[in-house]
């Protein structure tokens, strides 16, 4: 397979420092894909759960359909469809037979047809002897690399009863963490402003609002529980926002956020509701896809962006930006799709991008002709068109992958992975198929898929911080709120076919552009032939919005052009 642009999304589960440099092991999966990087961090994996009154079976567990079977559905498919052309191919004997006793033909056009009608019959064995190995190929693949799926870590009745005698301290932990809830998860309703795909969603720390950034260069920032918009504002940007997060600590009025014109923004909110400016405090020569904060600071975050930069901003400097390192494999640049601070030691930080790898950092130790580093439990690595794969970062090289998430598909955008449940019990990512899918981590099962965009594509997850739900957006133009409240865990009706489906696709893909064109070469060429049409509509447009302005904190390190031309595309892959 040739080399293409990597996007990684890699989640870090915090807890224990400390490893190298984290690596995937090209020999396990296809060479050099790329990493499409979301770093996410969690705390360390569940513990056991259920000793005592909680460990009491009860038929009220809300784990009815824990389990499913990768191969039921398919092989009745297959074992149905060679039924199905057998008795085709006997009513055409019949048929035949009948127009031969009826006809007057000679004796030589009966045999060229009973020839014909043996080497028809013949070539249909061998095509479905052919479709029943590959099937047996992709039943073995699905199925490889899974872990027995355990038993439920919490049951309903006797942990409510637990809690009414006040032996449940943790209750709330416990409960948004099992797999009882996420299986019942379902659409609880959509946020719907925007005019462009919403490439981006982040909760304040008290989970009670929801921001959200889109190709339509506006942030908004949702009362989501009242499904209303409590403010909308122009970012500032000049092409596709990317990312927008609530800074901590800062009483939400403070939101830093990047985007493809590479600019690192800072948006000042007031208690009224209202932006009262924006800024830049940073230029990336290349799209800035990510952000990473520092889980205590209020002024400090990191930014990657596709020039192989990553900045670290302290808004409290009359500069903010200054450049901690350039990534480079050999002398050769590597772009940047994600980044992500460890939460459990915030001089570590994790980035990837256009190569297979997942580079670690030690703010106080970077050497960029070494790229080394440290962090912290877990690192999840989703790649471009492959599977995630869950990294312990405390093995000595951290280069093996000691779990593996299939059926999903992660080619035609940018998506974010992420951990979900209090203690990172499950993984959840969205899918070129327009679905949702949560795996169980410690057994790779698919516990959980839900149909979500129409559009095709689930770009962003975002769980909330403390309640057992999430937001979820990609192609289509809403957000989606889901919560678990459905009566009976979701079915899982169809999903075998959809995993087949998915990597089907994959496959011939990657036979059919192997010899792709870089899509940076094909942004490139797209961004000019729109670069009139979209000028003109802007000038129409009239302007940004209120509280914006051109004012920027410039950086030593930072591009001094404002690229004024930059256009903005809609859903671009990145």
């Amino acid at each position: 397979m040739a080399e293409r642009e990597g996007k990684a999304s890699v989640t870090n589960g915090s807890g224990d420092p400390e490893p190298v440099e984290g690596e995937r092991d090209t020999p396990a999966t296809p060479s050099t894909v790329d990493g499409q990087l979301d770093l996410n961090t969690e705390t360390p994996p569940t513990p056991e759960l259920g000793a005592g009154p909680e460990d009491e079976e009860d038929t009220d567990s809300m784990e009815g359909c824990g389990h499913y079977s990768l191969t039921e559905e398919g092989e009745r498919g297959s074992e149905g469809g060679r039924e199905r052309r057998v008795k085709e191919r006997e009513g055409r004997k019949r048929r035949r037979g009948q127009e031969r006793h009826d006809s007057s033909s000679s004796d030589d056009e009966d045999e060229e047809r009973e020839q014909e009608e043996e080497e028809e019959a013949a070539a249909e064995e061998e095509a479905d002897g052919e479709g029943e190995e590959d099937e047996q190929a992709m039943e073995a693949w699905l199925g490889a690399e899974l872990q027995e799926l355990g038993g439920p870590a919490w049951r309903a009745v006797p942990s409510l009863r637990a809690r009414e005698t006040g032996r449940a301290a943790q209750f709330v932990r416990r409960a948004c963490g099992a797999r009882g809830l996420v299986q019942r998860l379902e659409l609880q309703g959509r946020l719907e402003r925007h005019t462009g795909c919403v490439n981006t969603l982040h909760f304040n720390p008290s989970g009670t609002r929801l921001a959200s950034g889109s190709d339509d260069l506006r942030i908004i920032i949702w009362d989501w529980a009242r499904r209303r918009a409590q403010l909308e504002f122009h970012s500032g940007h000049k092409s596709n926002v990317f990312q927008a997060k609530f800074l901590p600590h800062s009483g939400d009025s403070t939101l830093a956020m990047c985007a493809r014109d590479g600019q690192i923004r800072v948006a000042e909110l007031s208690a009224t509701q209202r932006c009262k400016n924006t800024k830049r405090v940073a230029q990336h020569k290349g799209a800035a896809h990510k952000l990473a904060l520092e889980p205590d600071s209020p002024c400090s975050f990191l930014s990657a962006g596709e020039d192989a930069v990553v900045f670290g901003i302290d808004l409290r400097l009359e500069r903010p930006a200054t450049k901690l390192v350039l990534v480079k494999e050999g002398d050769k640049k590597v772009g940047l799709y994600t980044i992500f601070v460890n939460p459990a030691n915030t001089h570590h930080f994790a980035v990837g991008g256009r190569d297979q790898f997942i580079r670690i950092y030690d703010q106080r130790q970077i050497n960029e002709s070494e790229n080394n580093g440290h962090d912290g439990t877990e690192l999840l690595a989703s790649y471009n068109d492959e599977d995630i794969y869950l990294f312990n970062a405390q093995q000595s090289d951290g280069a093996e992958y000691y779990r593996r998430y299939k059926g999903h598909r992660n080619n035609a955008t940018v998506k974010g992975v992420n951990f979900f449940g209090p203690c990172s019990e499950f993984v959840v990512s969205g899918s070129d198929c327009g679905h949702i899918y949560l795996w169980d981590k410690k057994s790779a099962h698919i516990v959980q898929y839900m149909e979500a965009d129409k559009g095709g594509v689930v770009n962003c997850l975002e769980p909330h911080p403390h309640l057992p739900g999430l937001a979820t957006s990609g192609l289509d133009h809403d957000v989606k709120l889901w919560a678990p409240t459905a009566q009976t865990p979701t079915a899982l009706k169809g999903l075998n076919e959809v995993m087949k489906k998915n990597k089907r696709e994959r496959d011939e893909d990657g036979v059919r552009h192997g010899d792709q064109y870089d899509t940076q070469l094909l942004w490139f060429l797209m961004r000019h032939m729109t670069h009139r049409r979209m000028q003109r509509s802007r000038r129409g447009e009239g302007g940004g919005g209120d509280g914006d302005t051109d004012e920027s904190w410039s950086s030593a390190d930072s591009s001094e052009e404002e690229e004024t031309g930059t256009d903005h595309l809609q859903c671009m892959s990145s």
